[in-house]
């Protein structure tokens, strides 16, 4: 059996909150874990479901090297970063 052990709790970005507190919204911590007895590290990413105005999931994953965009809206199937998913909120709202 996969024996998994928390290394980290990703806490939620207070941008984005600030922007959709106005909207009906849930939010799920993300977490980082290794894999016991290998070095192996699987990243859960911090997901914002927003379900008013319109419905809307946005994962945010913990930023690497190679990566500079860490946002991803699923029903966009595109990667953004924190000005451009800053901007969509917004436009949101109107």
């Amino acid at each position: 059996m996969l024996e998994f052990k928390t290394i980290e709790t990703l806490k939620p970005n207070t941008e984005i909150l600030e922007v959709i507190k106005d909207c009906t919204y849930k939010v799920k911590k993300g977490n980082t874990k290794h894999l016991l007895h290998t070095n192996l590290q699987v990243i859960e990413p911090t997901e914002y479901i927003i379900t008013y105005p319109t419905t809307l999931t946005i994962l945010e994953y913990k930023i690497n090297e190679i990566s500079n965009k860490p946002f991803f809206i699923k029903q966009h199937n595109q990667k953004y970063s924190l000005s451009e998913i800053i901007q969509i909120l917004k436009k949101l709202k109107i």
